[in-house]
């Protein structure tokens, strides 16, 4: 990289505040989603169909702008398509709080869909700034500031969710304006111009942005192991507040704190474990770690009989944090400088269609096997066994593109093969 070592120590901070305070406005709105979705529902499968369509039609717009964003930020830099993406987010937040009706929360998310690029520039952004050998520990950091948007975010939508079911989507925008007005001042950019590449159709297109993966065998596989490991977060994400619900009777309030929970601790394991266990296991065996503690996790989720033993899985699932700073270094390595823009918008691209499929899924799931049954049947957990054998084949599959991508600096020390 060609950016002076204050550059980089300047831009870290600027990033990783703007994530912050992206995800958050995202937290802020979680427990409250589903009730809004109930308050216009006739009962709760017809609000987890509409749930479902609603992360559906978000994945749907960002399958096929996010190839689009990432090409434009490798050709006009990393800034200006974050500032775009934090601005989509304020009128997303502002249609949510203000919709009269389930068909306005669906152009909500269109909207929010259409401009959603912050975290696929963001990790773009710290490829830009990062050496071999702080990569993996700089997206710890990235991780920690989602996990730390995650604690605030949740648990203070829920409370503001017990005041007035709207009020979190005020805040939301009002925070969005603010993180916009903060990168507009203070973000610098941090694509070099001569990293940058012309702005090309064939790249930006979704086909295009997959298929040119298949250059890298290595970030093939693991975008390949990457949509088998969305497609179980997208079931959870879907079920968790109705599922929790229906077995634990938790309202706003308790879900929350649950995602706050889970946010705290997979900050501490992103922000302060990550650089010690990639230095000591290596990048290849703690993504693979990584993967299995969060397949196990899953199983926790589906097998809880009470909210004590789901507390315990989500501490459980904090610890599988450690796979995705791991496997972004990875493939972050395994591309140039002027790729890093395409590559994460593929990824986006394939995160994306994943969770097309991944809500309707889990909402399918969750309404066949708890219709008709009652509030502490255990068959409500299937969805997320589901996701645990998801995650189990995630592993699988990273097994194989990991032993085709090229060695790190860190490899190198450790002795690690893959």
């Amino acid at each position: 990289m060609s950016h002076s070592k204050p550059a980089r120590q300047a831009g870290i901070p600027f990033i990783l505040v703007t994530i912050f305070l992206d995800v958050l406005t995202f937290g802020l709105v979680i427990p409250v989603v589903p009730s809004l979705v109930r308050h216009f529902s006739a009962d709760d499968a017809h609000a987890a169909w509409w749930m479902g369509m609603m992360v559906a039609s978000f994945s749907i717009m960002q399958f096929a702008f996010a190839p689009v964003l990432g090409a434009l930020s490798d050709r006009f830099g990393r800034r200006p398509v974050i500032l775009a993406s934090v601005a989509g987010a304020a009128i997303d937040q502002l249609f949510m709080a203000f919709a009269p009706g389930l068909g306005w929360l669906l152009v909500a998310r269109l909207v929010a869909g259409l401009t959603a690029a912050n975290i696929t520039a963001a990790n773009a952004y710290i490829a830009d700034i990062s050496t071999a050998e702080n990569r993996a520990k700089n997206f710890g950091l990235v991780g920690a500031a989602f996990g730390l948007g995650f604690i605030a975010g949740p648990a203070l939508g829920g409370l503001l969710g017990e005041i007035h079911l709207r009020l979190p989507f005020m805040v939301a925008a009002g925070l969005a304006a603010v993180n916009f007005l903060y990168g507009l001042f203070v973000l610098p950019e941090s694509l070099a111009p001569a990293n940058r590449r012309p702005f090309s159709w064939r790249r930006a297109n979704p086909v295009g942005s997959l298929t040119a993966l298949a250059k890298h065998p290595a970030v093939l596989g693991l975008a390949a192991s990457r949509t088998c490991s969305v497609l179980a977060m997208g079931v959870l994400q879907t079920i968790w507040v109705l599922y929790t619900t229906k077995l634990f009777k938790w309202g706003e309030l308790e879900n929350g704190l649950s995602l706050a929970a889970l946010g705290l601790a997979t900050a501490v394991v992103q922000g302060a474990l990550i650089s010690r266990i990639v230095r000591r296991l290596g990048e290849t065996r703690t993504a693979l770690l990584g993967l299995t503690i969060e397949a196990l996790a899953y199983l926790g989720y589906g097998m809880a009989g009470s909210g004590a033993l789901f507390v315990g899985a989500i501490l459980i699932h904090a610890l599988a944090g450690i796979s995705s700073p791991a496997i972004q270094s990875v493939v972050t390595r395994s591309v140039g400088a002027n790729e890093q823009g395409s590559v994460q918008g593929a990824f986006a691209s394939v995160q994306s269609l994943t969770f097309i499929f991944a809500p309707l899924i889990g909402a399918e799931l969750f309404g066949l096997f708890t219709a008709g049954e009652s509030a502490h049947s255990l068959k409500a957990g299937i969805p997320f066994l589901f996701g645990a054998g998801c995650l189990l084949l995630a592993g699988l599959i990273a097994i194989w593109a990991l032993r085709r991508a090229a060695p790190s600096p860190i490899i190198a020390r450790t002795g690690e093969t893959a």
